[in-house]
């Protein structure tokens, strides 16, 4: 099993551990935030899938916990030293995948669970972004009704500005990630 990088060498400050899920598609680091049970694995999983689909590097960072430092002025994203290379997969329990040691992040998903408010429909910009350690990523927010495979597909179209995207392709049934 693939183990993560835990020494902040690179890094300024400590590391601080957030209940996420962590993808990486071409070198674009990818936070899925979301409370128990509104999808942050089985999202993980779809976008590696769609990535792939699309002709795109894509492969799970970190699953439940991820480690975030302060890189250079960039957000370092790695992958839970005690359960790297894990992930849990709904109905089928926790699964061992090839994981990335690290990504830089790119993009922030919040996905929520129903019970809190979603950003106004034109939202200022200020609600779209993250600011973690005074730096700044964009930042996507998803109803509870959005199907994941939408969810997915909004993710990477939302990068697109930033990947070379060769197809839009939609492929609906996710292979194993690994």
């Amino acid at each position: 099993m693939p183990t993560a990088k835990t020494g902040s060498e690179s890094c300024t400050g400590p590391s601080e551990a957030v209940h996420a899920s962590a993808v990486v598609v071409g070198e674009a680091g990818i936070l899925i935030r979301g409370a128990p049970g509104t999808g942050k694995s089985e999202l993980a999983a779809h976008i590696v899938f769609e990535a792939r689909c699309r002709g795109h590097f894509a492969r799970l960072v970190g699953d439940d916990r991820i480690l975030m430092a302060n890189a250079g002025g960039r957000i370092l994203l790695r992958p839970h030293p005690g359960i790297a290379g894990l992930i849990e997969k709904r109905w089928e329990g926790i699964v061992a995948v090839p994981c990335e040691p690290a990504v830089i992040l790119r993009c922030v998903v919040d996905l929520e669970d129903g019970t809190t408010p979603l950003p106004a429909r034109l939202p200022e910009d200020a609600e779209m972004r993250l600011v973690w350690r005074e730096i700044s990523v964009r930042r996507l927010v998803f109803p509870a009704a959005l199907t994941v495979e939408r969810r997915a597909a909004r993710t990477l179209d939302f990068l697109a500005g930033e990947l070379p995207i060769n197809s839009l392709n939609l492929c609906i049934s996710p292979l194993p990630i690994g």
